[in-house]
């Protein structure tokens, strides 16, 4: 794809992309015209031949029109119109036409579809699980070594770039959809089923992705990041994944936090955070919620409703009561938990972190 043609089609629709302020004071773009993406530029493929059609059928149209209203102005003609039955030769016209039309665009259509839709072999298959209000992206192919299961992120979606990823959408709950424009197509995740297709991109970065169908008070805070990392990094990052066992905590704030994460404190009422999360390397197994396993790798809180330094300032808060940081949140409140405890669970979920040349974060443009 030459620059020019991308210059024109980033150009060709301006109403199709939007400009986010992430907390980090970021711009980030989400563009359906995105052609690092193959999807997106198979897309364009078939649309430029659409688009073409279209403008000399409405070229075609208004020519008629005006010409006959031009050419058949009463002020031009005193006599009375010629009175005749049909035109069989302009009606096989008007049929033979529109069908030709509709038949390139279908094979068009198909040919796309044949192209965009099959697995290629060598791609990367990673499921993506949507609930009320997040998303799990768990990685078959690599399983955890030394253990049980398989790589396991909340929210923030890992790919290499250059290659094909087959995701693999289901929901736990209510029907929801996973799109990330820069990316390729979106496609509903629906309980009890599984649909399988294939994002994209050539060009390492962050990019935004949204769950795109009505799901509940938070529909508009599911979002979630997909971070693009050459092929390196990525598989410096997955290495790491796959041995990752959280640290033992070394502060009596961390050690306090972890106590707390995996038995809760009777005395102020809060069950054990391991009965819902799971954090690799650790008896905590849950998988209520989103797995924490490196959180404090993570550069977003809430599915993308903090990022940066706001994620940090809304930890405590998240735990204390989270549904009056984003409605219809499931995870229960902690209220009775002091200033004090909160602050050592915070302290305990920020050292589960990757090693420093595995992290994710900060190695890529914000696209």
């Amino acid at each position: 794809m030459n620059t020019l043609t991308r210059q024109f089609f980033s150009r060709a629709l301006p109403s199709a992309t939007l400009l986010l302020g992430s907390a980090a004071l970021a711009q980030q773009t989400i563009n359906v015209g995105d052609l690092n993406s193959s999807y997106n530029r198979n897309i364009w493929y078939m649309s430029i031949a659409v688009i073409v059609m279209a403008i000399l059928i409405f070229v075609g149209v208004s020519y008629a029109l005006f010409y006959t209203v031009n050419k058949f102005r009463e002020d031009k003609r005193s006599a009375e119109p010629e009175q005749f039955h049909g035109n069989n030769r302009l009606e096989t016209v008007l049929i033979v036409v529109p069908v030709i039309i509709v038949t390139i665009i279908t094979i068009l259509a198909a040919r796309t579809m044949a192209i965009v839709n099959p697995t290629p072999k060598d791609a990367l298959h990673v499921n993506a699980t949507g609930a009320k209000f997040w998303w799990a992206f768990e990685y078959p192919e690599s399983k955890v070594q030394g253990g049980t299961g398989t790589v396991t992120n909340g929210n923030e979606l890992v790919i290499p770039a250059g290659r094909q990823i087959a995701i693999t959408a289901t929901a736990k709950d209510v029907i929801h959809a996973f799109w990330a424009p820069n990316l390729g197509g979106q496609r509903d995740a629906i309980p009890g089923s599984k649909k399988t297709w294939q994002i994209d991109t050539d060009k390492p970065g962050v990019y935004q992705g949204n769950c795109t169908v009505l799901c509940g008070p938070s529909h508009a805070n599911m979002r979630f990041k997909v971070v693009a990392l050459p092929k390196a990094q990525y598989d410096t990052f997955i290495a790491a994944a796959q041995a990752y066992k959280a640290p033992a905590p070394v502060s009596t704030s961390e050690k306090n936090g972890y106590t707390i994460f995996m038995q809760g404190k009777a005395s102020a009422g809060a069950a054990a955070c391991l009965s819902c999360h799971r954090i690799q390397g650790t008896q905590a197994a849950g998988a209520v919620g989103p797995d924490m396993s490196f959180f404090g790798s993570r550069n977003t809180l809430g599915a993308g409703i903090y990022e940066g330094q706001a994620r940090i300032n809304h930890i405590k808060p998240w735990i204390k009561k989270c549904v009056d940081l984003k409605p219809g949140c499931l995870m229960p409140a902690y209220e009775k938990l002091s200033d004090q405890d909160l602050g050592d669970l915070q302290a305990y979920l920020l050292s589960l972190k990757l090693p420093e040349n595995a992290s994710y974060w900060g190695k890529v443009p914000v696209r």
